[in-house]
């Protein structure tokens, strides 16, 4: 009944005060003249990493599973729903794995006999299917050799789950030797679920290697390039930067299987695939059928940290394999490719033209410099060893390239041991910006929201460079994206930008999952093969990010910052850019609370703006259903005079526009 109530009585996103006498009232003051310091442009940024089906599968279009024949079982990811054998009926063709060892990187192709021209098919299931829309183009590659000139024509199609044809193109292979073909086609029909079928004309033998489907309609209609709808809810936060390729893909389970940034460069298919670390890291959700191709590669990351206005922020490794696999190590006499590939890193983005990897920059379409910045020696490794790795990276890459600035490592936790060793080494070596990380409950981000407050202020700069807040526990598969998360990662976030004195960089963690292919939850973007949304978390991120700000401005009650007294958090930021006062409020009360703002110093616009983001109940989610259910409400917002008062509702998230006249 109260909810009810609520919904009636709710005006411009604000609840009249006269309603609930028993409100709680605060009064805060906020000095709009003094800038207590600047706000880094990084402060809210995007962390990615390859779990949960975001990159293969995902952001980058290709819509068919093991296009070149490279996952460990060369065939995964193909059927071949014709191809029999008895005594009575032999088969009317079949395809098998050929290698050749002379090819390095993509040694697989497929054979295909053709016994009979009677309907033999090979079909890709892509990755849960394939989302198809109607009346949309599709692009599709293929390299054959066709022996003889046997095969007259390949027919290719898609399926719908129930097998019929919704779209259909062929190609005349000509040629004996490898060739390269292309064709497109249009999709008669949407449909989430849809196959790619292959049949073909004639009785002999033709080779296939590094078949492709993309959609015409891409990001930035890039041929092969990512998916649009993704990467617009990335490019719709105003990311200050962008941390790529991980995560603990960045370490591997072995030396031997990390994430090699010189191999996800030059051309596609002579980028080695290999199995992704998270294919059967997690009991509750085994993917075996889970490998990376690289055709989202450090080239394309660097790519898209341009196209959404974010910093490049790479993370190498620093020769020690994830501490919760093997730890394997590399030694310190044998650090010297690992070193290399940082050094080379570097001049891969930054170099000139003239220089080795310059040139391959170049080469592949980016004559201009990326312009990097940061770099990050490792991803959350721990103990005596990392530090020491850590002291042979910083003395190398300080010395030829010194405005780098370096990332390091705290760990996988907030506290404890490892956390306090690596904070205190660190801090001896006069680390610029050390990485934390946090996977806690909802009440967890609530009480410590003053985790900074009272860090050296000379001391190392901190990157919150992965946290959610867990709402059953961490790695837990039944985690949820739900309200009471989102809003105490806000209350959390408060305190990131009162402390953005020490705080210069924060990103939640992980970035994005597959409906039907993830492993690890909770995550800030959901989608499947035809959609995507931002859950609460998401709209949580990207009020703050879009309403960052330039000059942190100070905030209290009473001279004091409000951290959680009487569920009340709050933040205060004046954009220079945009002339604009912003205050960010949040309630994690079950009850509504009155606040007055005294707004000092400055005349202010009588018109200003709020943005409300609540929901009555804690485990209330976007879904694909009801992808907005939980999403930002802007309404007018008319000041009187120097104070401000608004009502917040329970469990909600504010924030406050005024323009400086």
């Amino acid at each position: 009944m109260k909810n009810n109530i609520l919904s009636k009585i709710i005006i411009g996103g604000l609840l009249f005060t006269s309603f609930y006498g028993n409100a709680q009232k605060t009064n805060l003051e906020v000095d709009v003249t003094e800038t207590i310091t600047k706000i880094q442009p990084t402060m809210f940024g995007l962390f990615f990493e390859d779990i949960n089906f975001a990159a293969d599968g995902g952001l980058y279009a290709e819509m068919i599973k093991n296009r070149s024949f490279e996952f460990e079982k060369p065939l995964m990811g193909w059927e071949q729903p014709n191809t029999k054998r008895s005594s009575l009926n032999m088969n009317s063709g079949v395809a098998t794995p050929i290698k050749v060892a002379e090819n390095e990187t993509n040694p697989n192709f497929c054979r295909v006999l053709i016994n009979d021209d009677k309907g033999y098919a090979i079909i890709n299931e892509g990755f849960r299917g394939m989302g198809v829309k109607k009346d949309a183009k599709y692009n599709l590659s293929l390299k054959a050799a066709n022996h003889n000139g046997a095969i007259k024509k390949i027919i290719i199609q898609l399926i719908d789950k129930d097998k019929k044809v919704i779209g259909e193109t062929s190609i005349v292979p000509v040629s004996n030797e490898w060739k390269s073909y292309s064709t497109q086609f249009t999709a008669t029909q949407t449909e989430a679920k849809a196959k790619l079928k292959i049949t073909f004309e004639g009785t002999g033998t033709i080779d296939l290697d590094m078949i492709s489907l993309f959609p015409e309609d891409t990001w930035k209609s890039r041929k092969n390039g990512l998916r649009k709808d993704l990467v617009q809810l990335l490019y719709d936060m105003k990311p200050g930067f962008l941390r790529f390729p991980g995560g603990c893909i960045v370490e591997g389970r072995t030396l031997a299987d990390r994430y090699q940034w010189k191999k996800s460069v030059g051309d596609i298919e002579n980028r080695r695939t290999m199995m992704n670390r998270w294919n059967v890291e997690f009991n509750h959700k085994q993917t075996p059928d889970y490998f990376q191709s690289f055709g989202l590669g450090f080239y394309e990351y660097f790519q898209l940290s341009e196209d959404i206005g974010a910093t490049p922020l790479p993370i190498l490794s620093c020769g020690m394999a994830c501490q919760y696999n093997t730890g394997e190590l590399a030694p310190i006499e044998e650090l010297d490719p690992y070193i290399q590939d940082a050094l080379d890193l570097i001049q891969f983005a930054n170099g000139a033209e003239d220089t080795p990897w310059g040139k391959l920059r170049s080469d592949m379409g980016h004559p201009k410099p990326f312009n990097l910045k940061y770099i990050g020696v490792g991803n959350e490794q721990w103990g005596p060893d990392y530090i020491e790795r850590y002291k042979v990276f910083e003395k190398a890459i300080k010395t030829k390239y010194p405005n780098i600035i370096i990332v390091s490592g705290s760990g996988p936790s907030p506290d404890g041991e490892h956390f306090d060793f690596a904070m205190a080494e660190l801090k001896k070596l006069n680390a610029e910006l050390i990485d934390e990380h946090y996977y806690k409950s909802p009440q967890w981000f609530r009480e410590n929201a003053s985790r900074y407050d009272n860090y050296d202020r000379k001391g190392p700069k901190i990157f919150a460079g992965e946290y959610a807040a867990q709402s059953v526990s961490g790695a837990n598969p039944n985690n949820r994206n739900n309200w009471e998360c989102a809003f105490s990662e806000a209350a959390f976030m408060t305190g990131l930008e009162r402390n953005a004195e020490v705080v210069n960089m924060t990103s939640y963690a992980p970035l994005m999952a597959h409906e039907d292919a993830w492993q690890w939850t909770p995550d800030m973007i959901w989608f499947n093969n035809l959609e995507a949304y931002g859950s609460a978390n998401y709209y949580v991120q990207k009020l703050f990010s879009t309403n960052k700000g330039t000059d942190l401005l100070n905030i209290t009650k009473e001279g004091k910052p409000l951290t959680g007294q009487n569920d009340l958090y709050v933040s205060a930021v004046k954009d220079i850019n945009t002339k604009e006062i912003i205050i960010k409020l949040v309630n994690t009360a079950v009850k509504s609370q009155d606040i007055t703002i005294d707004l000092k110093g400055s005349k202010l616009a009588a018109k200003g703006s709020v943005i409300t983001l609540t929901s009555p109940n804690l485990q209330d989610e976007n879904t694909f259903a009801e992808p907005k259910k939980i999403s930002p409400k802007e309404n007018v917002y008319n000041l009187k005079g120097e104070k401000a008062e608004i009502n917040l509702p329970s469990y909600s998230v504010i924030v406050l526009k005024f323009k400086i006249k």
